[in-house]
């Protein structure tokens, strides 16, 4: 590295040695080239995202700092740098759990090419439940987690880390079950708990003839980037609620429209890599 900042001329002429050579090296960048892409790809829209940015606007402070010649605070810094991996390690375990657990599925994924991704396989369940319990009038309060933590809500609840399924997700909202009355978290294409408590919204623009439900699911929108699904006791209504917008007696097909213009990942029209470097995921109403 140092030989690159110094401009060695050995170390151009290492590069530019034989053909052979300038292949294996360009190779190397493409390679690393690409996994760093496809690292920035795997985190946008993720809680660990503003982490990422915070860690390389300090690393840049760093390298200003060491230029500058400010040893006292080079010197900190290296230490925070030091020890801050294995903080970051400690704090983000189930992210990088889940992300190992989507390295490990890679292979999976060259076989089985005509199979739902995750976030498809979350529309689908989220459909047949509310297809299901709609012309039932079943109560439910499902909210799906955002770019945002919902951990202090799910803290409220009774725990689950179960996979998705519109079963589980029917079951657990039969009246007079243990975990019927409360919200259904989903956080990381699992559900994470049952039962938990959500923020009451104490908006005057609600109308009276909405209940604890959609209010606690306008609360949450208020708080947070999570996109809530409701379904009502009353009428057996379909509500949604996202970042303060309040949207009720949706059709089926309008339901699912919303769903999956928020919850599956574009893969024909993607947003340019320095857009969703900065800004996550797309505000798209």
């Amino acid at each position: 590295m140092n030989d690159l900042l110094n401009l060695n001329p050995d170390f151009w002429r290492s590069i530019f040695n034989s053909p052979w050579a300038i292949i294996i090296n360009l190779l190397d960048i493409l390679i690393v080239a690409y996994l760093i892409y496809k690292f920035i790809n795997a985190l946008v829209g993720t809680k660990i995202m503003s982490l990422v940015q915070g860690v390389v606007l300090f690393v840049l402070l760093r390298f200003l700092a060491q230029i500058i010649g400010l040893t006292t605070v080079s010197y900190l810094m290296n230490q925070v740098i030091t020890y801050g991996v294995i903080a970051a390690v400690v704090l983000f375990a189930p992210e990088i759990r889940t992300g190992l657990e989507k390295f490990g599925r890679t292979p999976q994924a060259f076989i089985q090419t005509n199979s739902m991704t995750e976030e498809e396989q979350l529309v689908d369940a989220l459909m047949k439940a509310a297809a299901y319990m709609g012309p039932r009038k079943i109560g439910a309060l499902i909210a799906i987690e955002g770019t945002q933590t919902l951990q202090e809500y799910i803290a409220t609840g009774i725990p689950l880390d179960a996979d998705i399924s519109s079963q589980l997700l029917i079951n657990i909202f039969i009246p007079n079950t243990p975990l019927h009355d409360g919200a259904v978290i989903v956080s990381g294409n699992k559900i994470a708990t049952a039962s938990s408590y959500l923020p009451l919204s104490e908006s005057s623009k609600i109308s009276k003839e909405f209940g604890t439900r959609h209010r606690a699911a306008v609360g949450l929108s208020e708080n947070s980037d999570a996109l809530t699904l409701v379904v009502s006791e009353e009428t057996g209504g379909l509500s949604i609620t996202y970042k303060g917008e309040f949207l009720h007696d949706l059709s089926k097909e309008d339901l699912e429209t919303f769903l999956r213009n928020k919850l599956i990942k574009s893969t024909s029209q993607k947003p340019s890599l320095f857009k969703r470097w900065g800004g996550g995921r797309q505000n798209e109403k």
